[in-house]
């Protein structure tokens, strides 16, 4: 189950066509057959779901849209007619819209939900750009992008944001407005933008302020549902709009801790898993602002890859769900457990770790930043000295990939290798250290930092003087809160700064968001500094 593209598959599908037609019958959605008749002018708005910008490079961006005239329909479809329709797009260099330097027509078709992707080219490095739809006589708001510096350029900064964990009923997403509101170069979404339950099935204490619309997710009509309440958001919509984003999933875009080919455990029996697996990734990606090279291939999508920022940094999103081994010892929390510490275990699969480290041995950039799901670091959990208690979801679980990640980027020399993390609805930071199972000195040899964001609105307000009292037993750990939020960074070539910003509720709108710590990685010194006092 190591290997990039499908193992074993029911739904190969021998092109982009084929898949999308065969996964509306293989999940349960109605087949479409597109009319690319003009028909009737849509008379009211389609751009309910916002628009959205992503992967940039140097000379483009992708640009993103999806036409729904009722985004709740239970097909999936957004009560769109089921007929192809033309939409316009452009890109300009200032917010109205009057200097126009790209324009063009994309077609929005029935069989992918009405999305649109477009890959823009032909732009210059390191600019702001400002873009819009147009579909018949309605015109989408102006979002606001970037392309990356060019290879050999050294930016004096960039503004950089990561988030993840936004269940949708146990909260508002507000932390999506205050990120809106820095007006960040680039954010990173670390996984879990949606949610796969049904209502009032993840509850939490006080009740669910919102709830689910549709059963929990399995078909593609489902999927795209889902997607499509939550892009409905205007707090989301605003985040979406401001920067580029770079996407990676986690589980619950799919299913709790799925590993594989492997459904959550334990679990009711999912003989149609895989079909569930095509469905999940088809609408993730008719979802998001992502290249045709991400397009799905049956049970299999490629959603590894890097973004270079000049020569300033490396962000390599990672993918930890789709080619690990099954988790150790059953899953969940577990004390003593030996699978875990095997070194043929693997969380990224042979061909992503080949890839990581390789970009690894290439590297000139000043920061290598790893955009990933689960904790890196290690997190021993145990309330006796003598019991070891791990999480077998994250690193922890697969200890000799961690091992050979961190290995590899002290052999390549890698100048400021700093781990981003989402999943664990909290706040923490750590340093990462040579060996977590090892003894002596070198064992204990920083070489890198981990920030983990807490989640938008997933486990509601939490409590902000909660201590956890895994650090007792973690001295790498530095820093925990319980509170929602993200996490804000500047980093300049002398420096990264990130600021963990949080809110005191979400299960009511409108929290201002803080600043509850800052931490500083100085250029060529391994470790964290916090630099400001804890509110």
């Amino acid at each position: 189950m190591n290997h990039l593209l499908s193992r074993r598959s029911l739904l190969v599908a021998s092109s982009a066509t084929a898949l999308t037609a065969g996964l509306a019958t293989a999940t349960g959605a109605t087949a479409v057959a597109p009319d690319r008749s003009p028909g009737a002018p849509l008379r009211t708005n389609p751009f309910t779901l916002g628009i959205a910008s992503g992967d940039p490079e140097p000379d483009g961006m992708v640009l993103w849209t999806r036409l729904a005239l009722d985004p709740l329909a239970e097909d999936g479809l957004g009560g769109m007619p089921r007929r192809t329709v033309p939409v316009q797009w452009q890109v300009a260099t200032d917010p109205l819209m009057r200097r126009v330097v790209a324009r063009g027509t994309e077609l929005a078709r029935p069989e992918s939900a009405h999305s649109v992707h477009v890959e823009t080219h032909g732009l210059q490095p390191g600019r702001e750009y400002f873009y819009r739809f147009k579909a018949g006589r309605h015109l989408s708001e102006v979002g606001r992008t970037r392309t990356t510096p060019a290879p050999w350029e050294m930016p004096a900064a960039l503004a950089m944001a990561f988030a993840s964990c936004s269940q949708f009923e146990h909260g508002y997403f507000t932390a999506y407005r205050r990120l809106a509101e820095d007006q960040p170069d680039v954010v990173l979404h670390l996984g879990d933008y949606i949610y796969e339950y049904t209502a009032d099935t993840y509850v939490i204490d006080g009740g669910n302020p919102r709830d689910h619309r549709g059963p929990e997710t399995e078909t593609l009509a489902n999927y795209r549902q889902r997607h499509a309440q939550y892009k409905a958001d205007p707090d989301l919509q605003a985040a979406h709009a401001v920067a580029p984003w770079l996407v990676v999933w986690d589980d619950h875009e799919i299913d709790n801790n799925w590993a594989d080919e492997v459904y959550e455990k334990p679990h009711i029996p999912q003989p149609n898993f895989l079909q569930r697996r095509a469905a999940a990734m088809q609408a993730y990606y008719e979802n998001m602002p992502l290249r045709r090279r991400s397009m799905p291939q049956g049970i299999d999508t490629l959603l590894h890859r890097r973004t270079q920022w000049g020569q300033l940094a490396n962000l390599h999103m990672m993918d930890t769900r789709q080619y690990r081994d099954d988790q150790a010892c059953g899953d969940g929390w577990k004390t003593n457990c030996t699978d875990r510490l095997d070194p043929a275990r693997t969380l990224t699969g042979d061909a992503q770790e080949q890839w990581l480290l390789e970009n690894f041995q290439r590297s000139t950039q000043r920061w290598d930043l790893l955009g990933q799901q689960v904790f890196f670091a290690e997190r021993d959990g145990k309330v006796e000295p003598e019991l070891e208690h791990h999480s077998m979801d994250g690193w922890d679980g697969y200890t000799g990939s961690r091992d050979r990640i961190t290995q590899g980027w002290v052999q390549a020399g890698v100048r400021n290798p700093v781990v981003l993390t989402g999943d664990v609805h909290r706040h923490w930071a750590s340093d990462v250290l040579a060996d977590f199972e090892g003894t002596g000195p070198e064992a204990e040899q920083v070489v890198g930092a981990e920030l983990v964001c807490s989640s938008i609105t997933s486990t509601g307000d939490g409590d902000a003087a909660e201590v956890n009292e895994t650090m007792a037993w973690n001295e790498h750990i530095q820093y925990y809160k319980n509170q929602r939020g993200y996490v804000r960074t500047t980093i300049t070539p002398e420096a990264m700064t990130a600021d963990f910003r949080v809110l005191d509720h979400v299960t009511t709108p409108g929290a201002a968001a803080r600043t509850d710590a800052t931490f500083r990685i100085e250029d060529g010194q391994r470790g964290l500094q916090e630099i400001a006092p804890r509110a």
